[in-house]
This record gives structure tokens, C-alpha cells and sequence, in this order.
């Protein structure tokens, strides 16, 4: 898989990161160093660990679907697709105003919430028998950038709702068009 495709995904992997952010950003009065440190490296730290764990896990099937691999990673980034289509349709809670979302439970939560996507990527590169540590520290490199970014234009919206629905809409396409550019490549069209 080349470069631009692991960005791809990595960019679509952080689209959820990029929401959440947004959302915890519009909910806090200010925005300090060690907010933004806390947010950003939770969130990248655990949307590299994902794709790895589901790498590892990939390991132990692998031998049994070789031959449908790519159809099975297919269906993985197209529903993982959807589902992030799907959820950005939704309405959106609230974040607790009374807590800090970089702290605590709350941001744990969060991160795990934001990277389970991210375990399906890690088993769909195991299918593809493709290194998963290039791609990890991508992916949880442009998480770390988009949780920033995300914090920061928080900081600035008044209507958070626009913003994430159009993330998550962008995100899923992409993981779509990824599932299909992959199918390609083994010849189905």
C-alpha cells in the first residue's frame, strides 16, 4: 500500500478524533498546554494501538481467509464506513459541561471510543499482509494533529453539530473508497 493511501486512512481514522475534539474544545471556557498535551497524545496513543492489536489479532485468522482477504476488508472499511456515516447523522450529545474532557475517565473513554475503528484497519492490514508499525505511528501522528486542530477550532465554533456531521460524513467515504481502491488492486474489477 503506498504512502498516500496510509495517509488516507490515517486522515479518515482521525475524522472522530477531529469531532471529538471540536465538541470538547466548543465545551471548555479555555484552552491550556496541558489540556491540549492530554487530549492529543491520548488520542494518538490509542489510535496507534488499535490498528496494532487488530494487526496481531489478524495474525491468528489470516491462514484460514487468505483466499477472501480482500473481500473481507472490504466489507471491514465499508462498514466501518457507514457506521461513521451512520453516526454523524445523529444528534449530538452534549459534552458534560462539568467535567473536563481531557481529564480523567472521561478522556480515557473518549480515546478508546474514537480508536475502535482504528482495530478493524489494524485486521484488515493483517489480511493484507502489510507492516503495521509504518502505518501505526501515521496513524497516530495525524491523530495527534487533528486532535489539536480540532481543540483549537473548538475553542472558536458556536455550532459544533456542522462540523462533526461533515467529518464523519468525509471519514466514512474515504474508508469506503479505500475498500474499493483495494478490491481493485485484486483484480474483482
Amino acid at each position: 500500500m503506498q504512502f498516500l493511501t496510509i495517509l488516507f486512512i490515517a486522515i479518515a481514522l482521525a475524522m472522530d478524533v477531529f469531532a471529538v475534539s471540536v465538541a470538547a474544545g466548543v465545551s471548555l471556557k479555555r484552552i491550556d498546554v496541558r489540556q491540549t498535551f492530554r487530549m492529543a497524545w491520548h488520542f494518538g496513543f490509542f489510535q496507534a494501538m488499535m490498528p496494532i492489536i487488530g494487526w496481531s489479532a489478524g495474525l491468528t485468522v489470516r491462514s484460514y481467509i487468505e483466499r477472501y482477504d480482500h473481500w473481507v476488508a472490504f466489507i471491514l472499511l465499508t462498514v466501518v464506513g457507514l457506521h461513521m456515516i451512520r453516526e454523524s447523522f445523529k444528534e449530538e450529545d452534549e459534552l458534560d459541561q462539568r467535567k473536563d474532557p481531557t481529564k480523567g475517565i472521561v478522556l480515557i473513554i473518549l480515546a478508546v471510543a474514537t480508536s475502535i475503528d482504528a482495530l478493524a484497519i489494524g485486521f484488515t492490514f493483517s489480511l493484507l499482509k502489510m507492516s503495521i508499525w509504518i502505518p501505526a505511528v501515521i496513524i497516530g501522528v495525524v491523530s495527534i494533529l487533528f486532535s489539536i486542530l480540532g481543540l483549537n477550532i473548538g475553542k472558536r465554533l458556536g455550532q459544533l453539530s456542522h462540523v462533526s456531521r461533515y467529518a464523519g460524513i468525509t471519514g466514512g467515504i474515504v474508508l469506503i473508497l479505500i475498500g474499493v481502491e483495494i478490491l481493485y488492486e485484486h483484480g474483482v474489477f
